[in-house]
């Protein structure tokens, strides 16, 4: 792997380490890459070597002794990791939301849930569940998509519209009121939808919950942060580290590309070969620097004790966008190298198609959707944005 870093690595800090373990796994699971694709899942002992790594812990503040990774080291976790696989990078990023949501959870609650920092949760933000209310809690029931991870998770959140007595409950702008229940996964039903053109290992089948009791302490909103502080304790925290996945495989692409066609001979001359590796390496580099540029601002502005609010406003729009760019740019590059070498990509022992289909799939993920486009423009002129979450504006507890 190119040894791309974002910034100065200390040799014996959690993350170098973290990183080390990350960047060693990423052979192994390239190795397995097309076992993983076939069982549309992770196996049980790469969930175990992702374990290892360290990487389900990032989010972990130091006071629960864990590392307490910033938004840009996580990325480049992820990223590392993506580079082997990318169902395995899309595992890691949404297991590693655990430590991230414990910071919405009362401390001895988070406490009780999380009996260890290398627990993973998985499950769909957006409300599509119903919950209504009742003495100390509410009564949990609905369907969800896109439970990536959820056959290895220990907790499973869901967002769900609020009942009472049968009827919506409204919040203060007359809207159905929504909120986030964490459920043990033994509460959880899965049902194997995973049938799909990309990211096949990664799991990601509807779940079922049943009338199941979720206690108050157990419910969260993004705009209330009970339990820490500083840059992770942001509403928007679970998007930020999501663009290493996409970074992870698109330079992946373009190091076997540039390997391939060394080491071939024949197509080093040609002029359309050096034009489009050079456009693909120019659009890579830019795209991750805005990357890194956005969240290394962002968490300078959070890390001084100011809040998201501080940011300019382009700047504040920059963080959404760059995530968005980052997917379309990664797929765009994915492609370009897929038709450069041409019949060699389209047969099994190439990673190329799996590398393309997987960059389709995640390109249509909210974060990677003209919706980003539309919410940044909306906060640039004053108007309202559709997803306001994604650029840390309370208000909107979803993430796709």
């Amino acid at each position: 792997m190119s040894q791309i870093q974002s910034g100065p690595v200390e040799p014996t800090s959690p993350f170098a380490e973290i990183l080390e373990r990350a960047r060693a796994l990423a052979p192994i699971v390239r190795e397995r890459a097309t076992e993983i694709e076939a069982n549309r899942r992770l196996p049980g002992d790469v969930v175990e070597m992702l374990r290892s790594t360290g990487v389900f812990r990032m989010g972990f503040s130091r006071g629960w002794g864990g590392p307490e990774l910033n938004s840009l080291q996580q990325t480049e976790v992820i990223e590392a990791l993506s580079y082997g696989d990318a169902a395995v990078g899309w595992c890691a990023m949404i297991g590693s939301d655990s430590g991230l949501y414990a910071q919405f959870l009362d401390e001895s609650v988070a406490k009780a849930m999380f009996t260890s920092i290398d627990m993973v949760t998985a499950g769909l933000l957006f409300p599509t569940g119903r919950a209504e209310l009742e003495p100390d809690g509410y009564r949990l029931s609905g369907r969800w998509q896109f439970g990536s991870g959820i056959t290895h998770a220990d907790w499973v959140v869901s967002g769900a519209f609020l009942f009472q007595d049968g009827e919506p409950l409204l919040d203060e702008n007359g809207a159905h009121d929504s909120k986030l229940f964490f459920v043990p996964r033994s509460d959880v039903e899965v049902v194997d939808t995973w049938h799909t053109t990309g990211l096949a290992g990664s799991g990601s089948c509807d779940y079922v919950i049943s009338d199941v009791f979720v206690p108050e302490g157990r419910v969260v909103t993004f705009d209330t942060v009970r339990n820490g502080e500083g840059p992770l304790a942001q509403p928007e925290v679970h998007m930020r580290n999501m663009p290493g996945i996409p970074l992870g495989v698109a330079r992946a692409a373009l190091d076997f590309a540039r390997e391939s066609i060394v080491a071939k001979g024949r197509m080093v001359g040609d002029y359309r070969t050096q034009v489009t590796i050079a456009e693909c390496e120019a659009d890579f580099a830019a795209t991750r620097h805005a990357v890194y540029a956005a969240l290394r601002l962002q968490h300078q502005v959070l890390s001084g004790g100011g809040t998201l609010d501080d940011l300019d406003p382009v700047d504040r729009a920059a963080l959404p966008l760059s995530r968005r760019h980052a997917f379309r740019t990664a797929r765009s590059i994915v492609t370009r190298l897929y038709d450069l070498m041409q019949t060699s990509s389209i047969y099994q022992p190439s990673p190329m198609d799996r590398w393309l289909r997987d960059t389709s799939t995640m390109c249509q993920h909210v974060v990677a959707q003209d919706r980003i486009l539309q919410s940044a423009g909306a906060y640039l002129l004053g108007g309202k944005p559709s997803f306001a979450l994604s650029l840390g504006l309370v208000g909107d507890p979803r993430k796709g």
